[in-house]
């Protein structure tokens, strides 16, 4: 399964910071946008697992919503 993310990148002394407005928390950085962007989808990969192994350890119940956004 693939998602979209909107991301956000800010040059920066060291090149590029990205975060991900969606997931508080969910940083990265790197030399080039290429390399931030790359950084970025590796943490929002982590970040998506950790979220799911805390909800699993909780005994929560999940299920996925659809939304339709106005681009």
């Amino acid at each position: 399964m693939t998602t979209r993310y909107k991301v956000s990148l800010k040059r920066s002394a060291e090149g590029f910071a990205v975060w991900v407005p969606g997931l508080p928390g969910c940083w990265s950085q790197g030399a080039t946008q290429k390399e931030a962007l790359d950084n970025i989808a590796v943490a929002i990969a982590e970040y998506l697992a950790v979220a799911d192994d805390l909800s699993k350890k909780r005994k929560a119940l999940s299920r996925y919503v659809e939304v339709r956004t106005h681009a």
